[in-house]
């Protein structure tokens, strides 16, 4: 969020900027140069993220130059797709999605719930940087959900601020407990998800209102640690 690209800046004031820029040297602005790079549907910025998964699943990924386009990123980005990942060591997003850098605004903690600076970052990069998309990513085997799983059943006491990372999971996991099912830890990280994408969803002033206006979408899934494939979950 530190980047020259902040709220003096808006998808608009690049465009004219980038006129400005091109008039000044005699230069005709090349017309495709005119629409920021991740001016795209939703639809389009999740199958994008989809077909990267497949690749990285496959391994065989397209990023490969992590220097390309370094020093034009150096003065604005433009993300396609936000995620609300956990921040588990063993999830790396733009991997898993075989993206460079510029390409994902990435919002990490453990157990991928919305709190207010996470939603406040969310709301930057939608309002303020365009992104069409925002995926909220569990993933297998999460440590956060398990200990939230366990504060309920065995009332375990948890150290330092712990206790409100679990409280802010405990509704997800009580939801999945209600439903009785096999895996209580699975059921529990999907339930976690989908509570986490109504959150957005339903965010107001912001997320709501460009949900409602098609403009930005909101989905969930679970990334399969073992395999690494991603599983977008109904919500």
């Amino acid at each position: 969020m530190c980047e020259n690209h902040g709220f003096g800046l808006s998808r608009r004031g690049f465009l004219a900027a980038g006129a400005a820029v091109a008039l000044s040297g005699g230069v005709t602005l090349p017309a495709v140069a005119q629409t920021a790079p991740n001016a795209i549907a939703p639809d389009a910025a999740l199958k994008r993220l989809m077909e990267g998964n497949a690749r990285y699943v496959a391994n065989t990924p397209n990023q490969k130059d992590m220097s390309a386009g370094r020093a034009a990123r150096a003065s604005a980005q433009f993300p396609f797709a936000a995620i609300l990942s956990c921040a588990d060591s063993r999830v790396a997003p733009e991997l898993a999605f075989d993206e460079g850098p510029g390409e994902l605004f990435v919002v990490r903690l453990a157990g991928n719930f919305v709190n207010t600076d996470g939603l406040a970052s969310l709301e930057f990069g939608a309002k303020i940087l365009g992104t069409p998309l925002i995926m909220v990513l569990g993933h297998s085997n999460c440590g956060a959900v398990d200990a939230a799983i366990n504060v309920l059943k065995d009332n375990a006491k948890l150290p330092g601020h712990l206790p409100d990372l679990v409280k802010s999971i405990k509704p997800a996991v009580e939801k999945a407990k209600a439903q009785k099912p096999a895996n209580l830890l699975d059921a529990s990280i999907a339930a976690n998800v989908v509570l986490n994408v109504q959150r957005l969803k339903t965010a107001r002033p912001i997320l709501s209102k460009m949900v409602a206006d098609g403009k930005v979408q909101v989905v969930g899934a679970v990334y399969d640690l073992s395999t690494g494939k991603v599983n977008l979950l109904a919500s």
